[in-house]
């Protein structure tokens, strides 16, 4: 027996700390393990690093060739840096000296933030993130090999005053708080190479003994190996690197079974265009991360790297083009990788399905403008829930394979797949891969790819995954030290086969070789960060805003640009172009779902502005164009007034017109009701047709009583009743409806001791994620808010008003004004609330006598369908779900539908509907929606089901409003109403959402159309503005197959085919 034999196998928990100790730089063994040799030489301060230093005044980030300019100070070692977010240019002048003859040479500088190291000449070299973890990367290669007689060298290095996640932990701390870096080191080094390979090798040796299933040979080898390393290893003698490393040489020449697992691993880095960092740092991080890959691309010809997010790649384009140059560069090689299809990485819950449409449109023409083609991976791996309309948009878009990872994150069920077909709402299919190693950060780890073949659910169809790797959401990306691992991983026995690909490849070689994958029908509901759909409640009323107004804008300015063959009318595409941008960027996913630092809501509320001036002026203009023979400037002193529906179907309501302009109409006719709150008059308007206009004059509109007017009363019981012919309403004293009576049904909709309309204040302490989440907890600890003041505001005959007067807490207050039209059963609420509260949530509830297993909400081009029970954990975590403008609950024969202008967080449990209003979260954004708030609801009851009732276009028309045009003369041209710009017809069922102009062509317009309810349609479109030929259209308004459209004989009237939920575009040209 030998006297010193290893007794590994008795103690290997021993074995695996005293490897792990000789490889980590956390411990006391710096000064004798591999860290004391993975430098020759170092040298720092003068005459060998020269530093000055310029800082940039405010939260200013001035262009290079501005910062050098100017007057640079002397700097050091040690100096602190801030506050901040502001910027500070270090001018540097390193001199080599002689002892660094025939190595290479690093300049490591870390200040304990971002940086960017760039040329004398300016050109940005690379990125550098400071301080300590895994992110860090401080060394720039200034040789690799110095000469005797190195030149000296003179460069700059721009910090930023933040960390690659912001100003500090959110969870803890404030981040408006002012912090201050310092500047630990900028040094010169020689690195060992020798002694950096035997410690990549370690890396991966050691990881391996220690994730391999202890009891495997391979394990033990891998312990053996690592073991033996050690001992051979001595820091005072350079020659036992080598000979160490021909231990792991041949530990790694065991190469894998061609029959294990395959992993397609991509580099990447994630970069949130906007999180605990404002928009103006995403534009500095995307040149940061992605010109430390592209150095990387250079030294490892395998690697590959994918990036989305085609508004960083504008920013970039426009910030940085010599980078972006060499980005289009390494494109063509197939080492740099533009992915994703979309202009961001959009939430999916809350943009509307045309938001949806556009994030593929611009994101796709971007690619195919720059970088020659468009994507066919949509790229989405950290997004909180995916739509059931997303398989078909992206078909649509061009694309038809989908990666995600978030659902990982579920904290109630496990999603049981990871490669399958996800169908969505029309049977559209694309196919979807959820990386198992569960996440997009990998940090190519042995461990990790073990673990990711144990989570892989579909490996009996598929024996491969995606492995997605760097450091990511404030940028990075992959390090060195990633690749190296990655490489002796790359074909080892004990782990998967692992080669660097374009995702491409991954999903075609699936295509090829999976046998009977599963499928997914519906929604990918995200059982996390359901807080989403209520936080920063303002942006997403901006959000709303913004969608309907362009949508507006667009469809006048079509009508106005092809309506008559003599106008003069130009199409505003680059300033819409510049809207949809901004709109677009907003709904990134971690801005309009209320999940970022207040800095960027500052920014967000500007950038909102701008798109409701800019869209408000278009769609005026366009407007006026249209009716130029006609069109006045000033409402209050015109002498007529035109409305216009926007909507594709006939409506009636009630406009409110200003005294002087109704004089200037009705002449000597004395008001029917003047408005309490601003002395407008108000006018009934009725039967204005779908996309046309109506004059406002005495032959066209009654000034009389109605026949049936509405009115409201205090009982003796000291209720109030809102009732016009179709329905009675009772509220008690807190403002709750204790009645809701459909006088034409002759049926009651609130039960015995149950109310509506009731407010309800959560506690909102979430587990973690503080304006993400709301927990399922919640619910179990609130409070009925019913201390209210009921006054009578309006009382007919056209509108009667109640006003309710809730206070929520000694800071906090909410007013809304209950009305109630002669012409409509539909209930509105104009809701008026200052806020200020302390992780609360503010929700109202409606309890109805209705029972349904499922209510129906409202998604981008149609509707889901989510239980009202709680039999299963599945059904249980759906407690809180997303809904657009409506939430609606039916069973045979009648039901009711809740609406709404900017809400989107809904629960139904039995037959309670409730409605989330208001959050307030304290991290990230700790001032999040504190203060006003304005939103509106409505409450609309409908015979029949759901699918027989008209609360789609019920919903439309509570979000947009006719629209009023003042005219210069007595409205005395009744054809401006007697065609409407669009029909549709034959289909109740389907919607005419958006018309705009053709994106490439000027002599082209796109009618973009969805089947609503869930059927099958032949709809009659008829367009009143020329054309010579029509095509149905994907969304890149590229020509599809499909069924034919049929153009009627001597008509511009088309029957065109719908099937259930299907979205249809189409191209008419002049």
């Amino acid at each position: 027996m030998k006297p010193h034999m290893s007794y590994l196998q008795k103690h290997p928990s021993i074995t695996r700390s005293r490897v792990s100790n000789f490889v980590n730089d956390n411990y006391q063994w710096k000064d004798v393990n591999i860290q004391a040799v993975l430098y020759d030489v170092k040298a720092s301060g003068e005459p060998h690093v020269q530093l000055k230093v310029w800082s940039a005044p405010g939260q200013e980030r001035p262009t290079f060739e501005h910062a050098v300019k100017q007057e640079f100070r002397p700097a050091k070692v040690g100096q602190m840096f801030g506050p901040s977010w502001t910027t500070h240019w270090f001018q540097v002048h390193v001199s080599i000296p002689a002892q660094f003859f025939g190595k290479p040479v690093q300049f490591l500088f870390d200040s304990s933030s971002e940086a960017m190291v760039w040329s004398a000449e300016g050109e940005p070299i690379m990125g550098l993130t400071g301080s300590n973890g895994g992110e860090r990367h401080v060394d720039y290669a200034l040789t690799a090999c110095a000469t005797a007689n190195e030149p000296e060298r003179m460069f700059y290095v721009e910090i930023a005053c933040n960390g690659l996640f912001g100003n500090g932990d959110y969870h803890e701390h404030p981040q408006d708080r002012d912090i201050y870096y310092r500047l630990n080191s900028a040094e010169l080094a020689a690195p060992n190479p020798d002694a950096w390979a035997l410690y990549h090798d370690m890396e991966v040796i050691v990881d391996m003994a220690k994730e391999l299933p202890q009891d495997s040979p391979r394990s033990w080898q891998a312990l053996t190996a690592a073991n033996d390393i050690v001992n051979i290893f001595e820091h005072a003698d350079p020659t036992s690197i080598n000979k160490a490393r021909s231990v792991s040489d041949a530990f790694f020449a065991v190469t894998s079974n061609p029959a294990s697992h395959q992993v397609y691993a991509i580099g990447n880095c994630h970069i949130d265009t906007a999180w605990l960092w404002p928009f103006a740092e995403t534009r500095r991080k995307t040149a940061r991360s992605w010109s430390t890959q592209l150095n990387l691309m250079d030294s490892f010809e395998e690697y590959r790297f994918t990036a989305s997010q085609a508004q960083q790649f504008e920013w970039l384009k426009e910030d940085y083009p010599s980078l972006f140059k060499r980005i289009q560069d390494k494109a063509k090689t197939g080492q740099f990788v533009p992915i994703g299809g979309t202009w961001v990485e959009m939430d999916c819950n809350i943009p509307s399905g045309e938001s949806l449409a556009r994030q593929f449109l611009l994101g796709q023409r971007f690619y195919k403008q720059h970088f020659g083609q468009t994507c066919d991976v949509f790229w989405l791996p950290d997004t909180f829930g995916y739509s059931s309309q997303l398989p078909q948009i992206v078909r649509l878009a061009g694309a038809k394979y989908f990666f995600t990872q978030k659902l990982s994150w579920n904290n109630i069920n496990k999603f049981p797949n990871t490669t399958f077909w996800w169908t969505g709402l029309d049977g559209s299919s694309v196919l979807t891969h959820m990386a198992p190693s569960e996440t997009y950060s990998a940090q190519c780890r042995p461990g990790e790819l073990i673990n990711g073949v144990k989570k892989h659910k579909d490996v009996a169809y598929s024996n491969e995954s995606l492995y997605l790797f760097g450091n990511g959401d404030g940028g990075g990306g992959p390090l060195r030290s990633m690749l190296e691992r990655l490489r002796r991983m790359a074909n080892v026995d004990g782990l998967p086969r692992v080669k660097q690909s374009h995702p491409r490849e991954f999903y075609e070689h699936v295509e090829k070789t999976a046998r009977e994958l599963v499928a997914w029908k519906g929604e990918l509901y995200f059982e996390l960060h359901r807080g989403t759909y209520t936080s920063q409640s303002n942006n997403k009323l901006w959000n709303r805003q913004s969608e309907f107004l362009l949508r507006d804008a667009e469809l006048l300015c079509t009508v106005a640009s092809f309506g008559s063959e003599d106008s003069e009318f130009e199409y505003p595409a680059e300033e819409l172009t510049r809207l949809w941008k901004l709109v677009c960027l907003n709904q990134f996913h971690d801005v309009v779902p209320g999940s970022a630092i207040n800095m960027v809501y500052r920014d967000s509320d500007k950038m909102y502005k701008d798109i409701i001036s800019s869209a408000n002026r278009i769609r005026k203009e366009a407007l006026a164009n249209v009716c130029r023979s006609v069109a006045g400037t000033d409402l209050t002193s015109s002498q007529g007034l035109t409305v216009v529906n926007t909507t594709g179907w006939m409506r009636s309501d009630i406009v409110a017109i200003p005294a002087s302009t109704y004089a200037n109409i009705f002449s000597n006719t004395s008001p029917v009701q003047i408005r309490a709150s601003d002395s407008a008059v108000l006018v009934p308007v009725t039967n204005v047709a779908g996309f046309g206009l109506h004059s406002v004059s005495a032959e066209t509109c009654s000034v009389r009583a109605p026949k049936h007017p509405v009115h409201v009363s205090k009982t003796d019981k000291d209720t109030y009743l809102l009732e016009n012919r179709f329905v009675s309403v009772t509220f008690n004293a807190s403002g709750h409806i204790v009645s809701f009576y459909d006088k034409t049904e002759g049926r009651e909709l609130v039960p015995k001791d149950a109310a509506a309309n009731v407010f309800e204040l959560y506690d909102d302490v979430p587990l973690y994620w503080d304006a993400w989440d709301i927990e399922i907890y919640s619910l179990e600890k609130y409070q009925t808010l019913k201390s209210a003041v009921v006054l009578i505001v309006e009382e007919g005959p056209l509108v009667a008003s109640i006003s309710v007067r809730v206070p929520i807490s000694d800071g906090s207050v909410l007013t809304q004004t209950i009305s109630l039209s002669e012409h409509s059963p539909r209930l509105d609420f104009d809701c008026s609330v200052d806020w200020h509260e302390n992780r609360k949530c503010l929700k109202v509830s409606f309890t109805w006598d209705i029972y349904s297993d499922v209510a129906t909400y409202e998604t981008q081009f149609g509707v889901v369908q989510r239980p009202t029970h709680r039999n299963t954990t599945w059904d249980m975590a759906k407690f809180e779900v997303c809904g657009h403008k409506f939430a609606d609950l039916s069973e045979f024969g009648y039901g009711v539908a809740l609406l709404n202008d900017c809400k989107y967080g809904f629960s139904t449990l039995g037959n309670s509907m409730s409605m989330s209003l208001l959050r307030a979260p304290k991290a990230p954004d700790e001032h999040s929606d504190m203060g006003h708030h304005s939103f509106r609801y409505a409450v609309y009851p409908h015979t029949g089901t759901f699918s027989e009732s008209n609360v789609v276009q019920e919903a439309y028309q509570f979000n947009v409003p006719l629209l009023e045009l003042p005219i210069t003369i007595p409205p005395q041209i009744s054809s401006l109403h007697k065609r409407p710009f669009f029909s549709v017809s034959g289909a109740r069922n389907v919607v005419l959402d958006t018309v705009k102009r053709a994106e490439d062509d000027k002599t082209s317009y796109i009618v973009r159309l969805y089947e609503a309810y869930g059927g099958h349609a032949r709809a009659l479109l008829t367009s009143r503005l020329p054309f010579s030929s029509v095509c149905k259209v994907n969304l890149l308004e590229e020509p599809m197959d499909g069924p034919g459209i049929e153009r009627l004989d001597h008509s511009t009237a088309l029957k065109v085919p719908f099937k259930p939920f299907e979205v249809v575009s189409l191209l008419f040209t002049l």
